[in-house]
């Protein structure tokens, strides 16, 4: 027993795993193990506070005066400077050496240290505090025993509260409570949850659950980590409403609407878009029936705008095949530099194009009656200039003279005349008719004009002549019709540029092609036409050429380019002359050629 008390009081102090050192009263430290002479450093001859904390004074709370006071052992948590001078943090436990009568000589100081732990402890804490996230710790009665700044803030003051008053403002627990499966298992569980915050705001948030202490009895305490998602839910509504928005738009827009994407599948195709291709099944279509649809320009490359292409006409094939006339807008899709597709809306013109039909038949129809109605008065002023030739030349010979037999005659020539020009006129205007069109070089149609006219207009003193576009080249034409049309215009400009003083009148015919639309020009240096005239050119009977005209001339020229899908227009300037302009788009022209043939097959 001896010999065991030796080898502890020799060898025992030095193998305890943590520093040791003995006190008197004047707080000398009287003796100490080596891994306290390794932690804090020298110590003979020193006090403590030296010691432990570098300082020349005692500690303010030491502990060690009560120790040997009351005899009793006291623990605490102390900061100090280790023997490299750097800041450590240990737990000490003073404990009375007392002689055999009870009177209290040393106090043992046994310290462990516990930098690394404060440290960790101080930064788990920081983080508790400030991490982004409503963190609080749970107990088994529900009862939030710690929580952190974010949620303290969002919710109010907390601790000690039930976690369902804290975030629902409930009396009573949440019937689907994660906190409570986590309790129940020990297992980690989500939900998403929606609160109330301390000023009454709603607020959303995903919580996670997790056991953060067990014991035999199972888990003790729950972690709750909860993030607010209130911005991500209202940005999700605000897209998912958009979104409906849009969709509501597309789905029911009267304009059919196709959609790719970068990929070139096909995501959007809408109930008009199913309508007017006679789409029946349920998929969308593919690329590749995409290029069977859909005219080339669509596939096309876009200009700075994204525009792909934008025809007020075009021919899409439905899915059995068949010809649909629309009006044709692409666009390529772009979030700033990111092409995210391509879109084609596309407007079905066969409705329209009935319409179109309707109206023009209905207008011949309404300006037939109305010629027909000025047609009696006409005939009624013929007749009588008939009736007085008659009259004259009757006169002529029951007298015997030959120069009223003459002159009687010649009235009688001119209302025939008048009569069969009038008759003639009619009948053109009064046909309706889809005109049959085949492949025509508007060149030469205007080459042969100009040769028929041009002897006519030397002798009263104006100058014929063409000037014929380089681009133009064989375009689906009536020739009988435009040849009809020019006749008419280019008598009219020469009537007009005959009446100049200077007897230098000038007629020019001219063609182009330019954006896909064809351009007939008669263009004169006559007297021109006013404002109020220029109304007027385009009704039944009107006419600047007192007796010598009809008034049907420029009713029939409108009526043929109409027939061909295109328009008439006219600029004037009184005293300086005009110039009528037939303009016949490209489109137009090969879609009335597809018909014209159509009908004549069947």
């Amino acid at each position: 027993m001896e010999e065991l008390q030796e080898i502890i009081a020799e060898q025992l102090y030095d193998l305890l795993p943590f520093n040791v050192d003995i006190i008197d009263k004047d707080l000398n430290i009287v003796q100490a193990n080596n891994n306290f002479r390794d932690y804090f450093g020298d110590w003979e001859g020193k006090k403590c506070y030296e010691v432990y904390k570098k300082t020349s004074e005692q500690c303010t709370h030491c502990k060690i005066n009560e120790v040997f006071e009351q005899g009793l052992t006291k623990v605490s948590n102390e900061s100090g400077i280790d023997k490299n001078n750097k800041i450590c943090h240990y737990i000490v436990h003073l404990a009375p050496l007392k002689n055999k009568s009870g009177k209290v000589k040393y106090v043992v100081e046994m310290s462990t240290d516990v930098t690394e732990t404060t440290r960790f402890q101080r930064e788990y804490n920081i983080f508790f505090e400030n991490v982004p996230s409503y963190l609080s710790i749970i107990d088994t009665n529900y009862r939030i025993i710690r929580a952190n700044k974010k949620l303290r803030d969002t919710f109010g003051e907390v601790q000690g509260k039930h976690c369902y008053e804290v975030y629902k403002k409930r009396g009573r627990r949440c019937r689907r409570c994660p906190a409570a499966l986590t309790f129940k298992d020990g297992l980690d569980h989500f939900s998403s949850e929606i609160g109330t915050t301390f000023s009454g705001e709603e607020t959303r948030y995903f919580v996670n659950t997790s056991a953060l202490s067990k014991n035999e009895k199972g888990v003790q305490l729950v972690l709750e980590i909860a993030n607010d998602i209130t911005e991500i839910t209202e940005l999700q509504d605000s897209l998912r409403k958009s979104h409906d928005f849009y969709a509501t738009l597309i789905e029911n827009s009267d304009d059919g609407i196709i959609a790719t994407n970068e990929r070139n599948k096909t995501v959007i195709m809408n109930s008009s878009a199913k309508n007017i291709l006679s789409w029946q099944s349920n998929k969308k279509p593919v690329y590749n029936s995409l290029k069977s649809i859909f005219p080339k320009e669509f596939f096309g490359k876009p200009n700075k705008k994204g525009i792909i292409t934008k025809k007020e006409e075009a021919t899409i094939i439905d899915s059995n095949g068949k010809d649909i006339p629309v009006r044709f807008n692409a666009l390529e899709l772009r979030s700033k530099k990111d092409i995210l597709g391509r879109v084609a809306f596309f407007q079905d013109l066969r409705r329209i194009k009935v319409l179109e039909k309707e109206r023009m038949e209905a207008e011949r129809l309404g300006t037939v009656g109305q010629t027909v109605a000025g047609l009696a008065h006409t005939i009624k002023n013929v007749l009588m200039g008939l009736e007085g030739g008659m009259y004259i030349v009757d006169t002529g010979l029951r007298q015997g003279e030959a120069s009223r037999i003459v002159e009687g005659w010649e009235i009688l020539q001119r209302n025939f005349n008048k009569t069969t020009d009038l008759v003639k006129g009619f009948l053109s205007f009064a046909k309706g008719r889809l005109p049959e069109l085949v492949p025509a070089d508007p060149n030469k149609i205007v080459k042969d004009i100009t040769e028929l006219y041009y002897e006519t207009a030397r002798t009263q003193n104006v100058e014929l002549t063409s000037e014929l576009g380089k681009s133009v080249y064989n375009f689906p034409l009536d020739p009988d019709g435009i040849e009809s049309c020019l006749t008419n215009l280019v008598s009219n400009a020469i009537d007009a540029a005959m009446m100049r003083e200077d007897k230098k009148g000038q007629v020019i015919i001219r063609t182009k092609f330019k954006h896909a639309t064809l351009v007939f020009e008669v263009s004169d240096n006559g007297w021109g036409m006013d404002s109020e005239v220029i109304q007027k050119i385009f009704t039944t009977f009107f006419t600047t050429k007192g007796n010598k005209g009809t008034g049907l001339g420029l009713l029939t020229v409108n009526k043929i380019v109409k027939e061909h899908g295109g328009t008439l227009e006219v600029d004037s300037i009184p005293d300086r002359g005009s110039t009528f302009r037939m303009i016949f788009p490209l489109k137009r022209l090969e879609t009335i050629a597809k018909e014209s043939k159509k009908n004549k097959l069947n």
